[in-house]
């Protein structure tokens, strides 16, 4: 199992990493997340869904995602609650206090998918949450110690360089932990280390003097990483070509699935800016709607902040649109909530740009699908994860064309797309016909998929390069 010191410490990297390494030598491995808490998930290969970390990482293994490498989701949908999936399914939200006396049934579930994968695989890397040291969570624990100790589970501790403070983070991290969760730490893992390592290393002698503990690898800083993050929404864009549109996406309180924009975020036509509360809404080719976990909440922080003028003026000077998701739900002429879901039961209006509306319901439509835009028919593929049912006038010129049968809208005027599919950008040819709808002419052929193949290559070379490999196949028990 990797835990880690910090949130952000680099446990799903890492883990992704030791999946690619040990599927490189034949052996039958999966990811595992007992609990994860995430506004970025996936559909898995049997109609649920997990988080896209998950998703990823059984990518790197060469299987597919299923719900059993995520038993527990929760998605939040306010300050002190969430919406809670077990094996894929969303079952209802809950607050904090509920969600701790629901966790005797939530172990059930991550027992029973744990005994399933092991089953069927020789390895399982689990991934921790957090950190093990949020005493106030430790009762109950399902997510770090907890299940560690449950299932008798050898742990590594990895902690973040780049932020400062490590042999803090690693040492502080030890003592807040029982006697028997000390002894089921087997060593550390520094991450994101830029330097030379000889001015590091009378520092890891220190702490592995002190701690009784080695450090089993130091991994380097990687300036370019083409990996979604867990829940961490990355900002940071380089290499960037003078011709390129300007895409500006609001981030929403309750945003889901920001990794759909990493495409975008990484192609060197491409300048996206998401601006937050209290930020000045700049001048845009393209204006993105996101997902939102609480659609009608998130449509009125958009009018409060200026985006609804914002937007009308964007489409008079000849701009573009797109809604995805909750974005897409967020264009019709009103969203209605009859159950509750995602708040107090009612109806709230659109942006009224296009002709339809649209029903939250109980159930939650998760299908991979693949398809044709209407722009440039370029192919596209992607999933759908959503609970709302819209209809009316706009569907009848869809954006995009599936197997699945049709989605989304095209506004007669050809400047608004909305679509409930996402990843509606991985594909190469999706995306260049988006640019090229958005103002470039020739975009620079990127391959977004094959970014993210080389990336895993790349931190399954370094685990190589800069772990003790020997010392990690004897802690695996496996004899290859």
């Amino acid at each position: 199992m990797i835990q880690g010191t910090t949130s952000d410490a680099g446990k799903s990297l890492f883990v992704t990493a030791l999946c690619r390494w040990l599927k490189r030598r034949d052996i039958r491995v999966a990811p595992f997340k007992p609990q994860n808490m995430a506004l970025n998930s996936a559909v898995t290969c049997n109609g649920g869904e997990i988080g896209r970390a998950q998703a990823v990482q059984a990518y790197a293994c060469g299987v597919l995602p299923h719900t059993d490498m995520n038993p527990v989701l929760l998605k939040p949908n306010s300050d002190i609650g969430a919406q809670v999936i077990i094996h894929g399914q969303a079952i209802g939200n809950m607050n904090a206090l509920d969600y701790q006396d629901y966790k005797t049934t939530a172990w059930q579930a991550v027992l029973a998918s744990y005994e399933r994968l092991s089953a069927q695989y020789e390895a399982i890397i689990v991934e921790g949450a957090g950190s093990p040291a949020e005493i106030n969570l430790r009762q109950q624990d399902i997510a770090n110690m907890g299940f560690a100790e449950r299932i008798n589970c050898p742990v590594i501790l990895i902690a973040d360089i780049d932020r400062g403070g490590v042999f803090a983070h690693l040492v502080g991290t030890l003592a807040l932990l029982s006697p028997s969760e000390q002894a089921r730490i087997q060593g550390y893992v520094i991450n994101r280390f830029r330097g030379d390592l000889r001015l590091l290393q009378p520092g890891l002698e220190w702490l592995n003097n002190h701690t009784g503990k080695p450090v089993l690898g130091v991994l380097p800083y990687f300036k370019e990483l083409y990996l979604e993050a867990e829940d961490t929404l990355i900002k940071h864009q380089e290499n960037k070509a003078a011709q390129r549109v300007r895409i500006v996406i609001p981030t929403l309180p309750r945003l889901s699935n920001h990794t759909d924009f990493d495409p975008l975020r990484l192609h060197p036509n491409s300048e996206v800016i998401f601006v937050g509360t209290g930020e000045s809404i700049p001048a845009a080719d393209l204006i993105i709607l996101p997902g939102s976990k609480a659609v009608a909440a998130d449509l009125m922080w958009l009018r409060n902040q200026g985006w609804e003028t914002a937007i009308h003026r964007h489409l008079r000077y000849g701009g573009k649109i797109i809604g995805i998701c909750g974005g897409f739900q967020m264009l019709g002429q009103t969203i209605a909530d009859p159950l509750g879901l995602e708040g107090t039961p009612g109806s709230a209006p659109g942006l009224g740009l296009l002709e339809m509306n649209t029903t939250l319901t109980a159930h939650k439509r998760l299908i991979n699908t693949r398809g044709h835009l209407i722009l440039n028919q370029a192919p596209v593929q992607g999933y759908e994860i959503h609970a709302g049912i819209t209809a009316g006038q706009a569907l009848t010129r869809p954006a995009v064309l599936l197997e699945t049968g049709n989605d989304g809208a095209m506004s007669e005027d050809g400047q608004i797309l909305g679509t409930y599919l996402h990843g509606l950008f991985e594909s190469a040819a999706a995306l260049n016909a988006i640019l090229q709808w958005a103002g470039i002419a020739q975009p620079a052929a990127i391959d977004y998929l094959a970014q993210r193949e080389s990336t895993i290559e790349q931190l399954a070379d370094a685990v190589d390069a800069h772990c003790d490999t020997n010392w990690l196949m004897r802690w695996l028990e496996i004899k290859h």
